[in-house]
């Protein structure tokens, strides 16, 4: 999302009664593009954001008109891209990240396109040699958020790790996204199974679900109406002060608060962190593969790139790229993420959520 993506954040905008982008862009072809048309699709979940004036320079200069169709989280707008792939829904997919970047590869959902800047994305977001199906496009960290008027009117210190969550302190304070619908909520569940084990997660999990943990299907619905510390949470009186987010969505309540505060009301807990990394693709069966290409293209580019942060609350993976300084400044470097080797995810993801969801929701 962010989150991340994961950081990617555009629905806290919504909460806070922004308009979203829903469709940038237009043509005559209202079915979507196909051979030599004008118009290009981009599917993604309901975080993709951009600023009007970068997309409209990248239509003026390939000459085509963007359509962008967005489809709730990002693990629910995968499978149905999976479902539709023999009728695809548009040209290219962003923001299949790499807890369920396997699932989408060994469905056949992308065919190859090495963007034009590839060599310019950071090492540590490449994939391995020779994978040319996907573009890394963005990164951000899934990490528990905290709601800092919460704790100081308790007079009760913020948990900062998995251990803390589980003590009698935060009883019913945590609200997560569901793993089996939530990317999120998966890279959170990965994030336990990095720490605690392949034999210590699921122990984990039950003294988190003792615990009082709340599971919602998305990332929207934990944020922007259950978490207290948004603004979002706020308005629909949402009760859980803790919730699995982003180490970049503090910045997101600085930047849409009227008036802007000195300090961003809601706080991350470093020590629940999981490293996100977010991926683009041209469709298999586009029916614009030449537009496709320019899109990611574009994705990759620095124009894009640049603007991401502030749009779509994650980290560029481009060399170069700039940050801007209100990102920086309330967003939260986390400097031991946990991460997993892809290998393994793809292994045990399935078993993994199947026992998560007999053990957390049944």
């Amino acid at each position: 999302m962010s989150t991340t993506k994961k950081a990617t954040l555009t629905a806290v905008a919504v909460g806070l009664g922004l308009v979203a982008l829903s469709a940038c862009g237009s043509g005559g072809d209202s079915g979507g593009s196909g051979k030599g048309s004008k118009d290009v699709t981009l599917v993604s979940h309901s975080s993709f954001n951009v600023s009007k004036d970068v997309l409209k320079d990248f239509e003026k200069s390939s000459g085509y008109k963007v359509r962008i169709l967005k489809d709730g989280d990002a693990g629910q707008a995968v499978n149905k891209a999976i479902l539709t792939k023999g009728n695809p829904q548009g040209d290219v997919f962003f923001g299949v990240d790499n807890t369920l970047l396997s699932r989408a590869l060994d469905n056949g959902l992308f065919q190859p396109h090495e963007a034009k800047d590839a060599d310019l994305v950071l090492p540590e977001y490449r994939l391995a040699k020779g994978e040319r199906r996907v573009t890394p496009v963005d990164s951000g960290d899934i990490c528990v958020n905290y709601d800092k008027k919460y704790f100081a009117d308790k007079k009760l210190a913020p948990p900062k790790t998995f251990a803390d969550l589980v003590k009698p302190a935060y009883k019913n304070l945590l609200v997560t996204e569901n793993a089996s619908t939530s990317s999120p909520g998966l890279g959170f569940l990965l994030g336990t199974a990095a720490t605690y084990g392949d034999d210590g997660w699921q122990g984990y999990w039950k003294k988190l679900k003792d615990n009082g943990v709340k599971v919602v299907d998305g990332w929207d619905q934990a944020y922007n109406q259950e978490f207290s510390g948004s603004a979002g949470g706020r308005k629909a009186k949402g009760d859980r002060p803790l919730v699995v987010s982003y180490a970049s969505s503090p910045p997101v309540e600085v930047l849409y608060a009227e008036p802007r505060p000195k300090q961003a009301p809601t706080g991350v807990a470093t020590g629940t962190c999981f490293r996100q990394i977010e991926y683009a693709g041209l469709l298999s069966n586009a029916k614009n593969a030449e537009g496709g290409k320019a899109l990611l293209d574009f994705l990759s580019g620095k124009r894009f790139q640049d603007d991401m942060p502030l749009k779509m609350f994650v980290n560029p993976v481009r060399k170069g790229a700039q940050v801007p300084e209100l990102f920086r400044k309330y967003g939260v470097e986390v400097d031991e993420p946990g991460t997993m080797d892809p290998k393994k995810i793809a292994d045990n993801r399935e078993p993994w959520v199947k026992s998560w969801t007999s053990l957390v929701l049944k």
